[in-house]
């Protein structure tokens, strides 16, 4: 199944309070659910102004349709076509 990279634009993003961050999650992963579990948030990294998420999922169509039914932005997705990390380099 293909991994991709989504970014999102949120303002504020690295400010959001623990009970944000618990509701929107709670949101993401109730709306997972109801789409079937052919698509799975891995994990996202928060900074400043942008979350940048990790999902596997059948195609792009369903991670939008995810993000629709969120109420988050898309605003780039971008499939992922290898993971480098140290263990590369041996």
């Amino acid at each position: 199944m293909p991994r991709f990279l989504i970014e999102r634009e949120i303002p504020g993003a690295g400010s959001l309070s623990p009970q944000d961050v618990q509701a929107v999650s709670q949101k993401s992963c109730a709306v997972l659910r109801s789409l079937g579990p052919q698509i799975q948030w891995l994990q996202s990294y928060v900074t400043g102004d942008k979350v940048c998420c990790i999902y596997v999922a059948p195609s792009e169509e369903a991670i939008r349709e995810h993000a629709r039914q969120v109420g988050l932005p898309a605003n780039r997705i971008s499939r992922i076509a290898s993971v480098i990390d140290p263990s590369s380099a041996e």
